[in-house]
């Protein structure tokens, strides 16, 4: 392809389409009126002989092709942007800025005290926001249109639209009673009553666990279920209850509650706990400090 007979602002089409879903939406947003922007689409379906963005009841809905065009085209449109961009120089330690982070009930005990422990430090005058994830693909839409500078949490769904950064991964440990020390096997494991967190979003969920018991043709029978993972291991405190979460969410708080940290007696992957960000980080010398101070949280923890 020749690339000086391209129209790069036919790239910027492409990006708007993808976001808004809507020819009019997609052209206001560029300064294009539909007439415009429809004149835009159809030479993009001719520039990469695709179809690109078909029309349905649900609006503009992105062809194969164009959802393997999103992250080449994005990561191209930032780097121009970020080489255009003024060159502005951020200070944290005088900046004045609100952030905006949702997390999972993981992130919440996990992440945001380390955060926040971050930016009273180096970053006081920036205001932090944290809001809860209950449905992850609410958040997710949330942080496309902007509303959100950043999702922190594990099993979060993606988005072509969005920039995926693992802060580092997570296994499970059980938890039981101090009175009942003895490790578990896996006997032991589907014979004692469990405790289970489940919340929409929530990270540690053990469902990996019964999928491996499955395969074996056993099943553990959950006697509670919780909607507030901090409430698990006080349930767990003077029973016979056993309860599966996530390591680090388990260790803050199991000397509080009481209860003894033990392995769990199946092998399970570890699952990844991820940063969730925009693509406009690249041109916002403030946002990208921000981002890359939760990676160095991560890399801490």
């Amino acid at each position: 392809m020749n690339l000086a007979a391209v129209d790069l602002n036919l790239l910027t089409a492409f990006e708007a389409l993808l976001e808004e879903r809507n020819v009019t939406r997609a052209g206001r947003r560029i300064g294009l009126a539909q007439p415009s922007m429809s004149s835009a689409l159809t030479r993009l379906r001719a520039l990469f002989g695709d179809e690109l963005f078909i029309r349905t009841a649900a609006g503009m809905q992105p062809t194969a092709r164009a959802l393997a065009l999103a992250r080449p085209i994005g990561e191209a449109l930032a780097q121009i942007r970020a080489t255009l961009a003024p060159d502005t120089d951020f200070e944290p330690a005088t900046a004045r800025r609100r952030l905006t982070i949702a997390v999972t009930d993981y992130g919440d005990l996990v992440v945001v005290p380390a955060l926040v422990a971050l930016l009273r430090q180096e970053a006081p005058g920036i205001d932090l926001v944290v809001r809860p994830i209950a449905d992850a693909a609410a958040s997710l839409a949330t942080l496309e249109r902007g509303d959100v500078d950043a999702l922190i949490g594990g099993h979060l769904p993606g988005s072509p639209r969005i920039v995926r950064r693992t802060l580092f991964e997570e296994d499970f440990v059980c938890l039981r009673d101090k009175g009942h020390a003895a490790p578990l096997t896996p006997d032991d494991y589907v014979r004692l009553p469990h405790v289970l967190f489940s919340s929409a979003g929530g990270d540690g969920s053990p469902g990996v666990v019964d999928a491996i018991l499955a395969a074996e043709g056993r099943r553990r029978r959950v006697a509670v279920t919780l909607a507030h993972v901090v409430a698990v291991p006080f349930a767990v405190a003077g029973t016979d209850l056993v309860a599966t979460m996530a390591r680090r969410v388990a260790g803050r708080l199991a000397a509080i509650a009481g209860v003894t940290l033990m392995p769990l007696p199946y092998d399970t992957p570890p699952f990844a706990i991820d940063l969730l960000h925009s693509r406009r980080a690249a041109s916002d010398p403030a946002l990208a400090w921000f981002l890359a101070a939760i990676e160095r949280v991560g890399r801490a923890l």
